[in-house]
């Protein structure tokens, strides 16, 4: 797609040095597309022009480095960017607050900080998460400014550290008020996928919320199961695994775990918020979810003084192979185990934000007890003769405490 005559560049991500936003314009770039990428956080904008990540993202900073020496990917603090392009994308998203009440208004509050760059005959593409309704108070706000630009909300379907993948192979939800703004979207994003599914706004909204909270819900039931399998000093990976076997109605359960991350908890408490709060579901779903780590530890205690004891967690990130810990439910686990234990000691292969973490070696020395939070593929061979809470049962030893 060739940029056009009146703009500098085909598309603008706007938030682009993040998780959503850096695969997203690092694959535009890969399929031939003029790309801007545009952030505040003028640390992650140096490292990414310099052809460097600033987080794990399989496969992505080869693809990076080629796009930026290519000269098709450029990036920066200057807001101006966004009236030299034909298309913005916007990855900010709908933020809970710690009453677990969303704010949708941060997306238009963010836009109207830029409003006086946004030029007539823009596509404007909603990337991240957001509350039902925000796409319309955007199609608003633009109205009552006199901007002429089309509205899309293209919501993101992919999961960390599959990007590079996924962008290219997943069908694209595209939605918009009207044909025209459809149209362009779904144009834009057949750079990545031929199939692109076309719903209204609100549908795709919820669609998105959706997808969210039946993954959480899946993950919540799946700790439930295990709840009461081990309550009863049962092997829930081994009754699972048994019930699955060749058997496709039950192929979908998925194992136990800490269901964390900065999607799956938030975008279940919008959708709760959007139901006046009455989605019992979802509320069942954050209290068995939040509560693992808090009954993982009280197992424990059944068995262990933990008060002379030192405990340590392996893996900080909300889940295995990343480096994200937005939302780890590790760190809860670690503030319960302050209470309780004599010692926490923390490691991670990946994260390198939190300079509290110590080696692996010094965790396995030290510890009395370990406790497996995050199952990174570097503990897939692990060497201990610590007892070991696994209740992914990763490690093959089976998943009861």
């Amino acid at each position: 797609m060739p940029v056009s005559p009146d703009f500098t560049y085909d598309v603008v991500v706007v938030g682009g040095c993040g998780h959503v936003g850096l695969p997203l314009a690092v694959a535009f770039a890969s399929r031939g597309l003029k790309v801007a990428i545009h952030d505040i956080d003028a640390r992650a904008v140096e490292l990414v022009s310099s052809g460097r990540l600033p987080f794990r993202e399989d496969g992505a900073e080869e693809v990076l480095a080629k796009a930026i020496a290519d000269d098709k990917l450029y990036v920066t603090t200057d807001a101006n960017v966004l009236s030299e392009a034909e298309a913005v994308v916007v990855v900010i998203g709908t933020p809970v607050d710690e009453h677990l009440n969303p704010d949708p208004r941060a997306v238009k509050r963010a836009l109207l900080s830029s409003m006086s760059h946004f030029r007539d005959g823009q596509l404007l593409v909603l990337r991240s998460t957001v509350y039902p309704g925000v796409t319309r108070g955007v199609e608003h706000m633009f109205e009552e400014s006199g901007v002429n630009v089309d509205v899309a909300f293209c919501p993101e379907r992919i999961a960390e550290g599959k990007a590079m993948e996924e962008l290219f192979s997943l069908p694209q939800i595209v939605s918009g008020r009207t044909t025209r703004a459809r149209d362009r979207a779904a144009s834009l994003f057949k750079n990545l996928t031929d199939s692109t599914v076309e719903l209204e706004p609100e549908e795709a909204e919820l669609a998105k919320l959706f997808t969210n909270t039946w993954r959480y819900i899946k993950f919540a039931a799946a700790n439930q199961f295990y709840i009461m399998a081990n309550d009863h000093g049962l092997d829930f990976d081994k009754i699972r695994k048994a019930l699955a076997y060749d058997y496709p109605r039950a192929a979908d359960m998925p194992g136990a775990g800490l269901a964390a991350g900065p999607c799956l908890f938030k975008d279940t408490m919008q959708l709760a918020a959007f139901t006046d709060n009455s989605f019992q579901l979802g509320h069942a779903a954050m209290l068995v979810n939040e509560g693992l780590p808090l009954y993982i530890v009280s197992q424990l205690e059944r068995t262990h003084d933990l008060s002379t004891k030192t405990v340590g967690i392996l893996g900080m990130a909300f889940k295995g192979e990343s480096d994200d810990i937005r939302s780890s439910l590790s760190y809860k686990l670690k503030r319960i185990l302050e209470f309780r234990a004599g010692d926490v000691l923390c490691t991670d292969p990946y994260v390198t934000v939190d300079p509290t973490l110590k080696p692996l070696e010094t965790v396995l020395e030290q510890s009395d007890i370990l406790i497996l939070a995050a199952p990174h593929r570097a503990y897939r061979d692990l060497v201990t003769d610590k007892p070991v809470a696994d209740v992914w049962n990763f490690l093959g030893r089976g998943s009861t405490l």
